[in-house]
């Protein structure tokens, strides 16, 4: 895509690997960087599993 066309873009949804946000904020240098709603639902839940068996 041309660079004219990528400054158009609002949001990027991303998952949470660190890499793929430098790259988004390269090539997609206006939109904003949102963590895809699934990550985020899967390292609280992981969090929490630890916690359950740290308290067990």
């Amino acid at each position: 895509m041309p660079l004219k066309q990528r400054n158009l873009v609002d949001e990027i949804t991303l998952d949470v690997a660190g890499n793929m946000g430098l790259i988004a904020k390269k090539c997609f240098p206006n939109a904003t960087r949102v963590t895809d709603r699934f990550h985020v639902q899967k390292l609280a839940t992981e969090a929490l599993q630890e916690i359950r068996i740290k308290y067990r």
